[in-house]
């Protein structure tokens, strides 16, 4: 059973400098909750209880955020604000988190090796990267936990993206399988020119990976840029065996640039009851003055 999850979040955030020299990009809320709580209440609602951010220096907020902090609480209990009191408190008690330093930026691959010391290598756990969020309403990574389970292979998230756009990603190259929106992925290749890419399928920030890809990271060697890819980790993975592709249909937010970032706080401000109906009026308001 994945009940761990790790959380790759020791990036610097430049794409989002000034606010972020002081600021963990992970903390810059979409209205009013910071990116990082949508990635770890989607860990919860997918049955797993034990969270580690691997950070680096200057993003201790993270971790004051789904800590305790007593002195708010008695203040907004003092004030008879119980359900904002509450609110605060619940925090702690999402799941269980604990964090790691990655002590220099040696890519995605050795971020998640650095969650070897509290995952065994018998554990199965999931990754989740803090630039994709997904839609409340969707169960896309217990299906993707299921898949593991099932297989006991690696299980990686993959979306269609318009051919113009796979240079961005990382693109699968797969093969059908009798189950909708699941693939046996035979290779990859990290953002192909687009008429060389083996599909439209582009791998997101969601995989669920067995223990023994520890092992296999280890003797993984630097790829692009100098850095450890977990893209090459899982070629290896897949060149004894196909791994598990899973497509994702639900709603996906990007907030890995300032224009996702910012589509992404209107689009979840609009769902919400308190602010959605007035921001959605006002926008075809203003909409309709620049239009005039």
């Amino acid at each position: 059973m994945v009940h761990k999850a790790v959380l790759p979040v020791a990036g610097l955030g430049t794409r989002f400098l000034p606010v972020t020299k002081t600021i963990p990009k992970e903390m810059l809320p979409l209205v009013d909750k910071p990116a990082i709580q949508y990635i770890v209440e989607e860990c919860a609602r997918s049955g797993i209880d034990d969270v580690l951010l691997v950070t680096s220096v200057g993003k201790s907020a993270m971790e004051d955020h789904f800590d305790r902090r007593l002195d708010l609480e008695a203040a907004l209990e003092a004030k008879g604000k119980d359900d904002d009191a509450a609110m605060v408190k619940g925090l702690s008690d999402i799941t269980s988190i604990h964090s790691v330093r990655q002590p220099e930026p040696l890519g995605l691959g050795h971020a998640i090796l650095m969650g070897a010391g509290h995952v065994a290598a018998d554990e199965s756990f999931a990754v989740c990267l803090g630039d994709d969020l997904i839609d409340a309403s969707s169960d896309f990574l217990v299906r993707m936990i299921e898949a593991h389970e099932r297989t006991g292979r690696p299980v990686i998230a993959l979306m269609e993206v318009p051919e113009d756009q796979i240079h961005l990603y990382g693109a699968a190259e797969v093969e059908p399988t009798d189950r909708p929106d699941e693939f046996r992925v035979t290779g990859m290749v990290e953002k192909p020119d687009p008429d060389e890419a083996p599909s439209n399928l582009a791998m997101i920030g969601r995989y669920v990976l067995p223990g023994s890809i520890f092992e296999v990271i280890r003797d993984t060697p630097p790829g692009r840029g100098g850095e450890i890819q977990i893209t090459d980790a899982l070629q290896t993975m897949a060149a004894d065996e196909p791994i598990i592709g899973l497509k994702l249909t639900d709603p996906r937010y990007d907030t890995g640039d300032k224009l996702g970032f910012l589509k992404a706080t209107v689009e979840l401000a609009a769902q919400r009851d308190d602010v959605g109906p007035e921001l959605i009026a006002w926008l075809h308001s203003w909409l309709e003055e620049r239009e005039g």
